[in-house]
This record gives structure tokens, sequence and C-alpha cells, in this order.
């Protein structure tokens, strides 16, 4: 009997989880402007979507360009700061080290909300001009910790002895770092960027409060002020539909890799 209830608690769990998202992608075969109502299969909802042909559909094309630079730029900055704070951490020994790693879990364990007025007063106080810069400089600040978790593990199961091994060899330290120890850091850094590009595409809180009021859309504030107009436009059906194919998939791939790779290890071992 606990076997059943686990097994019954787990799929009703992820019926809950999914059943929406299935919805979502069954009706963005239909034209219907109404979620729920069914008008027949229809692919012109993902044509609209790909080939731009929204109608008043403009800064939907425009919030999706805008989130995709942000995320890409953020991730990416995220990546290299998170890595060598990663390297620097693992280094530290005692109390300094503990501390470290607590100041590096106040960012996620923060509310959003907070977050965002945080940043929202500190940009006013320095005088910066709110927009794209103060978007990707506060996404850059709240994602940098995910990529850390995410190298820590890395930098524990590597040999601790190659980066002095390549020194003694002759390299430089700036050597040692980028074409020995990073090679072998390479699953974390990909791992935290993919988690930075996802926090970055999801955040809805921290951008709000720190866009400005210069008309900087995201596609999650989109979304927001499409709600409160009234409605969401039907191409959204089919954009959050490929949003979690894409993701789906490249999880997929990822860990394909990686079960690949750790049984190469096996084998070699």
């Amino acid at each position: 009997m606990k076997k059943f209830f686990a097994q019954a608690y787990l799929w009703i769990l992820l019926i809950l989880l999914y059943a929406p998202i299935v919805f979502i992608a069954v009706y963005s075969f239909t034209e219907a402007k109404a979620f729920g109502s069914w008008t027949g299969f229809s692919g012109k909802l993902y044509a609209n979507l790909l080939t731009g042909n929204i109608t008043g559909g403009h800064g939907l094309v425009q919030a999706i360009e805008n989130t995709l630079i942000i995320a890409l730029v953020s991730a990416a900055v995220s990546m290299i700061l998170g890595t060598v704070s990663a390297i620097g951490i693992f280094h530290l020994r005692g109390r300094k080290k503990k501390t470290i790693q607590f100041l590096n879990h106040i960012p996620m364990i923060n509310p959003d909300v907070i977050t965002g007025v945080s940043l929202f007063l500190l940009f006013v106080f320095l005088g910066f001009s709110q927009g794209y810069m103060t978007v990707i400089l506060a996404h850059i600040t709240f994602c940098t910790p995910y990529v850390v978790l995410s190298v820590l593990p890395r930098l524990g199961q590597i040999n601790p002895n190659i980066y002095e091994a390549a020194l003694d060899l002759g390299a430089t330290p700036s050597q040692a770092l980028w074409k020995v120890l990073v090679p072998q850091l390479r699953p974390g850094m990909l791992t935290g960027f993919i988690l930075a590009f996802t926090m970055s595409l999801d955040d809805f809180a921290v951008t709000f409060f720190t866009r400005g009021t210069i008309g900087l859309e995201t596609l999650s504030t989109f979304i927001y002020a499409d709600a409160r107009r009234g409605g969401l436009t039907p191409e959204l059906r089919p954009l959050m539909t490929l949003i979690f194919i894409i993701i789906l998939v490249v999880l997929g791939l990822i860990n394909t890799r990686q079960g690949k790779a750790n049984q190469q290890n096996h084998i070699n071992l």
C-alpha cells in the first residue's frame, strides 16, 4: 500500500505540473483567440510567430528579442564570474570558506521582490539610467550564485594536482587555468550557463523593478501587461510550447552526453 500511495502521489504531482503545458500545446494548434475554444486544427499561430506576422504583436517580437539578448549576455557573464568565484571559494579554508558560501546562498533564497527593490534603490542611489544595462547587471547579480553552485561540485571531482603539474611543466598561471583547469570544469560551466539562461529568461520581479520607464519589455513583463489588458496574445501559446520543447531537448542531450561520459569513465577505470 505504501508503494501504491507513493506512486499515486508521484503521478498526481506530475499531472498537476504538466497538464497546463499539455493544454497550451494542444490549443496552440487552433486559431481561437480565447484559450479553451477550439475552432479547428491550424498551424497559423506557429506561422505568425515564426514570420513575425502577429496582429498588433510587434511588442511581442521586440520582447522576445530583448529577453534573448538579456538572457544570453547575463548567462555568459555569470558563467565567467561564477567559475572564477567557484575556484576562489574552493581554495579557501575554514571559516572564510563557510562565510563566503553562506553569502553566496543569500541571493538564491532571498525573495525576488526584495532583490528587485534593493537593486532598484541601488541604481537610483548611484545615478544609473535604468534600461538595458541595469536589467543585465541585475540578472548577473542573481544568476552568478547558481553558476558557483554548478561549478563547485566539479572542482571537488577533478585531481587537484593537475593544475600544479602544469605549473611545474612551465605553464603560466593563466595558461594552466584556461588550458588545464577550464576544460575539466566545462560540464559544470555549461550546466551553470543553462541554469543562468533559464533563470534570466524566467525572471519577472527583478526585471520589473530595474527596467525603468523607457518602455523596455521582456517576455515576462509583456505577458503581465498583456494579461492586465484582458487577454493573452494567441501567439504566446506556440511560443510557450516551443520554449518547453527546446529546453526539454537540450536537457535530454546534456543528460545523454553526461551518461556516455560517465560510462566511458567507468570503462576506463
